[in-house]
């Protein structure tokens, strides 16, 4: 598991202009049919990063593996996106969506590796208490990484696009699955 330590992953603001062709291939892949953006073409993502880059509560960064970008992630207020109205936000939550790029060749352990990365980049910041998600219900493979991390189901939410399972992990619970 060295190989996959979280400290070869570092993280960069996605760039909309010159990212958008990158991230276009991994949104579009059919493993990313949970993402939501399969139909998108590389100009409705391009717009779609411009959105996420121009507003206050919601940030997107390109994750490296030894300086090769490798994953997508989005960092959200979720008081005022994605889950507003939705569940009793409370000071210092979170919000997060990941996403790791197709690989030719995958590597097992990667996509935990990734999600481990992650926490560790939200709960660096010491104002972090807990990190948000809102997955679709029937993505198996997400609830079961959540889980891996230390996410705890609340409950399923409706939301506009899809039935979501609303979860939750705190700091101890984050630190302590990593003990």
């Amino acid at each position: 598991m060295t190989a996959l330590a979280t400290d070869q992953f570092t993280f960069r603001p996605l760039d909309p202009g010159s990212d958008a062709g990158l991230v276009h291939g991994w949104v579009t892949h059919p493993k990313a049919a949970f993402w939501l953006m399969g139909d998108a073409s590389p100009a409705d993502v391009e717009r779609e990063y411009r959105s996420i880059a121009a507003a206050e509560h919601h940030d997107a960064f390109i994750g490296l593996h030894r300086g090769v970008p490798a994953f997508l992630m989005e960092r959200y207020d979720p008081a005022h996106v994605e889950l507003k109205g939705l569940y009793e936000a409370e000071p210092g939550d979170v919000g997060m969506h990941f996403l790791v790029a197709p690989a030719d060749t995958p590597v097992h352990g990667f996509t935990r590796a990734v999600i481990t990365a992650v926490m560790t980049e939200l709960f660096a910041d010491p104002a972090t208490r807990r990190v948000v998600v809102e997955p679709d219900v029937r993505n198996e493979a997400v609830h079961a990484l959540n889980r891996a991390v230390g996410f705890e189901t609340v409950r399923e939410i409706q939301k506009p696009e899809k039935t979501a399972c609303l979860s939750i992990c705190t700091r101890a619970a984050f630190e302590g699955g990593r003990r």
